[in-house]
């Protein structure tokens, strides 16, 4: 088996570009991601420990660990509401140190869905491809970019989802290894963008996951404050996670960001809060 690392992936918003919102977060922010985490083979077995022992300390977890759920204080996670305060904070504390202690590196592609309808639906008479083509290109190229610079290769693992989309991804994969970045060419040059040859050197195995994977549930935790990061860089999640060298950012010379780093998208138009 060779060297590997593995990238563990999850999604966010609404990956259809004229499909309209249901009901928006509080944030108010309108956003389609996919990303999550990368992590060496080797230090698996070291994050699933670490999110067992997380596990162990709060027996009231009788579901995998969700982001959203986890926020509002829903469904899996009503019990929080009950917690007095201090305990409860307590407890909002530790996801964020088992992300903070977990060898893995967050990584995600992030497309602010105005941004990219004004930019392509007239240009696509209404009709460009969902946005879960692009980000996953991206995100899965970058990752792979990681992998050869770490000697490496890459497993791309999604987290399970429904047939439909789970094929779409698949396919996607598959058109990386033989036709290479979807984008045209004049676009895509200034990103120094994989060829066909390239991903077939680089890409290892495409492996479904399902949510109760530990590693698809950090991919989880980390993606919300990644796709915040992009809007407001001074939320809270977003801004530790930077200062604890968590996400690929810390990891690269800022002249590398626009090639290799965490993709945002379509954010011409988007006022980033400092």
């Amino acid at each position: 088996m060779p060297n590997t690392l593995n990238l563990y992936l999850d999604d966010s918003g609404t990956r259809h570009p004229t499909q309209e919102v249901g009901k928006k977060a509080a944030h108010n922010y309108d956003w389609f991601a996919l990303g999550g985490i990368i992590v060496r083979e080797c230090d698996e077995e070291a994050a699933r420990g670490l999110h067992s022992d997380f596990l162990g300390r709060w027996p009231q977890i009788t579901n995998p660990l969700h982001s959203s759920e986890i926020r509002s204080q829903n469904e899996g996670f009503f019990w929080l509401r009950d917690l007095e305060a201090e305990e409860r904070n307590r407890f909002y504390e530790e996801p964020y140190q088992l992300m903070r202690a977990a060898p893995v590196t967050g990584i995600a592609c992030v497309i602010d869905r105005p941004g990219y309808n004004a930019r392509y639906l007239a240009l696509y008479e209404q009709q460009p491809w969902l946005l879960c083509k692009t980000a996953f290109s991206v995100v899965v190229e970058r990752s792979a970019k990681r992998a050869r610079d770490l000697g490496a290769k890459l497993r791309v693992r999604p987290e399970r989802c429904n047939k439909p989309e789970d094929a779409n991804l698949k396919a996607y994969y598959d058109a990386l290894k033989t036709e290479g970045m979807p984008f045209g060419k004049d676009a895509s040059g200034p990103y120094a963008p994989l060829s066909g040859a390239d991903f077939r050197d680089l890409l290892y195995e495409f492996d479904l996951k399902r949510k109760t994977s530990p590693l698809s549930q950090l991919a989880d935790l980390f993606l919300w404050p990644i796709c915040m990061g992009g809007y407001h860089k001074s939320n809270r999640p977003y801004r530790r996670l930077m200062e604890d060298g968590k996400l690929i950012e810390c990891h690269l010379g800022s002249a590398d960001w626009p090639t290799l780093a965490t993709k945002y998208s379509c954010f011409e138009g988007v006022e980033v809060k400092p």
